[in-house]
């Protein structure tokens, strides 16, 4: 079964967007460069997600965790979905894609690629 790893929201403006999420929700962040960050809550508060400006998904995403994204994405398309885009690597260990489900709405899945 898929777990739920983080949220993802697009914005137009980081540093407003993070004084707003500080502000309102009570997020800390940290930046990973001047187009995206990571929103944190305290340890063991819920689930973090991360900032970034606006381009592939326009609407808040949900990333969920995956054994293998080949198999989520073929799963995905045998029942009325599709893969926007690319396989993507992150980093040397990891990899997301971004599908298209059954209604329409962008999720993104992750997994972890193990040492040969």
């Amino acid at each position: 079964m898929a777990k739920m790893e983080h949220f993802e929201i697009p914005v137009d403006d980081i540093a407003r967007a993070q004084a707003f999420y500080a502000s309102v929700l009570g997020y800390s962040y940290e930046p990973w460069g001047d187009d995206q960050g990571m929103l944190m809550q305290p340890e063991g508060e819920g689930v973090n997600g991360d900032l970034h400006i606006r381009s592939v998904t326009p609407h808040p995403t949900v990333v969920f965790t995956v054994d293998r994204i080949e198999d989520v994405l073929a799963l995905a398309v045998a029942n009325g979905g599709e893969l926007i885009g690319a396989i993507e690597p992150m980093g040397e260990s990891a990899r997301y894609a971004y599908l298209k489900d059954s209604e329409g709405n962008i999720i993104g899945v992750y997994d972890e690629i193990s040492a040969a």
